[in-house]
């Protein structure tokens, strides 16, 4: 690991344990994945790239809007799914036909990867980035370099 990817992942691992809330983003005290790595953001870059509007649990799956992808399109840089390495952001679709919305940050990879997320019902934890939660894997993004 090197540069912002390293200090991604260091980011998130203190942020391990925090408990899942919905729309929250404040290390300790609550954090849903989107608020997980908005918090990893302000850690690693700064200022957010633009506010965050209330969303419910069902947010765009009504409409099928790939907001959440969309978003991280426009502020994260885009990798081949094959080109994994430690701090990329993973985005998840979680059932088939459905949106996109579920976010993790790679942090080992290699023959026994890990990913660390703000899962609900739980808190923020490192995972194994095991077969079922790969193929769930719809795209991968990287922070943007800084300068």
């Amino acid at each position: 690991m090197s540069g912002t990817g390293e200090r991604a992942v260091r980011a998130a691992r203190g942020w391990i344990g925090t408990p899942y809330r919905h729309q929250a983003s404040c290390r300790g005290a609550g954090a849903d994945c989107l608020g997980l790595l908005r918090g990893v953001w302000r850690e690693v870059m700064g200022a957010e790239p633009q506010a965050v509007p209330a969303y419910s649990m069902d947010w765009s799956e009504p409409a099928r809007d790939e907001a959440l992808w969309r978003a991280a399109a426009r502020h994260l840089v885009a990798k081949p799914l094959a080109a994994a390495a430690p701090g990329d952001v993973l985005l998840f679709r979680m059932r088939a036909g459905a949106v996109a919305k579920h976010l993790g940050l790679a942090a080992e990879t290699g023959a026994h990867p890990t990913f660390i997320h703000a899962y609900s019902g739980q808190r923020v934890l490192e995972s194994p980035l095991s077969a079922p939660w790969r193929r769930r894997i719809v795209a991968r993004f990287a922070f943007p370099q800084e300068g």
